[in-house]
């Protein structure tokens, strides 16, 4: 078997409990605009097949100028909420700490950057990674394999020495698409997501030292 020698994890879902409150602001800001945004809606369209639900408000007539304007708005609210609500996963310090020194670790997020700092202002877990690439520093997001490849390319190592952990189905298809084995802790949201493919699903991020160590 082969050594694991790095560890790619996804952000929002799998590291911090943020994933719920993306989901806040978005369901309140569209509901200003008379568009009801599901669990089921965000999912399908966020945490599945990463396209948002703008084209809800282009149906509406809306024009890009205002949409654009109502993503700012969203932004803006989910900044406020993560800066009032925004909490690590249960066990994930534990995890980080105990894999520190031992593989080498990264985070890849299709999160913007000032969300990504923001975040782990609050939690301190910047100290544990090797590299970070938030959205800011991608050409291409989940599912797309792109951001993988880039995180396969910082790391040095074969793919085969690399696994990821996910939490959503584009995340999943990500690391498919990039050829290197992923490990899927579900939330709240994706747990009745279809997971085929995954190395493994897993119960808990402490599960993952039973992978690795």
């Amino acid at each position: 078997m082969t050594k694991i020698k790095a560890i790619f994890w996804d952000n929002d879902g799998v590291l911090v409990d943020t994933e719920k409150l993306y989901f806040e602001a978005n369901r309140f800001v569209f509901s200003k605009h008379g568009v009801e945004v599901t669990e089921d809606i965000y999912v399908e369209n966020y945490l599945k097949n990463s396209i948002g639900a703008w084209h809800m408000l282009n149906a509406k007539g809306y024009s890009e100028e205002m949409i654009a304007s109502i993503r700012t708005e969203r932004n803006e609210y989910y900044s406020k909420l993560l800066e009032e609500h925004s909490e690590a996963i249960a066990g994930a310090e534990n995890v980080l700490k105990t894999l520190h020194g031992k593989v080498l670790m990264g985070i890849v997020t299709s999160s913007r950057k000032d969300h990504f700092e923001m975040i782990h202002r609050r939690t301190g877990f910047k100290k544990y990674f090797d590299f970070v690439l938030t959205a800011d520093e991608l050409e291409k997001l989940k599912p797309d394999p792109d951001p993988y490849f880039k995180a396969l390319q910082r790391s040095g190592f074969k793919k085969e020495e690399c696994i990821i952990v996910e939490d959503s189905e584009r995340g999943l298809r990500a690391a498919i698409a990039a050829g290197i084995k992923c490990y899927v802790i579900p939330t709240h949201l994706t747990k009745n997501s279809d997971f085929s493919g995954a190395e493994k699903v897993l119960n808990n991020i402490e599960e993952i030292l039973l992978v690795v160590l």
